[in-house]
């Protein structure tokens, strides 16, 4: 798959392609590539000398979009027979969009930057293949503490999950939590076990003077709030 092709004269295959990939990402920013290029030219950085256009598509291909691939974990990236350098470029991407979205909310309270927080969420969390839960624990002036990924799996045993999040939030002294997870099937719409663990969270923390803001639900298709949805 990433064997060598050569070239009349030596030229290095792809090499003039990838200088016309980055006069358009240097002339016209963030929409001059489409995402096979991005890719593409990510490709490049760690398999010097080659054409990697081909490959660049098929992964895009093969895990549905450029949202889903540098979403995938190390271990299924390698099983499609990458090396360690090319999931290292991918992973890097993914990293690096990340903090830049993290960037947006430093400094400034959680419910203040609503936007923000879900972009990253959206992000962080949309194109995961399980469902993850993670809660974000706020102080008092609602800046964030931490941002922990408590669970991954169902939420079906709602009480067990409620203790480990209280705990969690004793431990960080936090006075108010949001909980976020994903939904692998892309439809953010919440479930009745959704639903049923977010309203017992609001019950443990009105005992412990927690607030619950929200529950945040991500998915491909978008994401949705069971606060604004009138079902906490």
């Amino acid at each position: 798959m990433h064997g060598r092709v050569t070239t009349t004269g030596g030229e290095e295959p792809g090499k003039g392609h990838r200088e016309r990939l980055r006069r358009r990402l240097f002339e016209g920013g963030a929409r001059a590539l489409l995402d096979h290029e991005l890719v593409e030219y990510l490709l490049a950085l760690a398999i010097p000398r080659r054409d990697t256009k081909d490959l660049a598509r098929r992964l895009i291909a093969q895990f549905g979009g450029i949202g889903p691939l540098l979403a995938a974990d190390a271990e299924t990236l390698k099983r499609e027979g990458l090396t360690e350098g090319v999931v290292a470029a991918l992973k890097i991407a993914q990293v690096t969009a990340l903090r830049l979205l993290e960037t947006r909310m430093e400094g400034r309270p959680v419910l203040s930057s609503w936007d923000a927080l879900g972009d990253y969420l959206h992000a962080a969390m949309a194109h995961c293949p399980v469902e993850e839960v993670r809660v974000l624990f706020l102080n008092a002036k609602n800046m964030l503490i931490a941002n922990e990924a408590l669970w991954r799996g169902s939420v079906d045993e709602a009480s067990v999950h409620v203790r480990e999040v209280m705990k969690r939030e004793i431990a960080h002294g936090a006075t108010a939590i949001i909980i976020v997870h994903n939904h692998p099937s892309g439809d953010p719409s919440p479930s009745q076990q959704d639903i049923r663990l977010t309203r017992e969270l609001v019950e443990a923390g009105r005992h412990m003077k927690v607030t619950v803001h929200d529950h945040v639900i991500v998915g491909a298709g978008g994401r949705s709030s069971l606060r604004a949805l009138g079902l906490m």
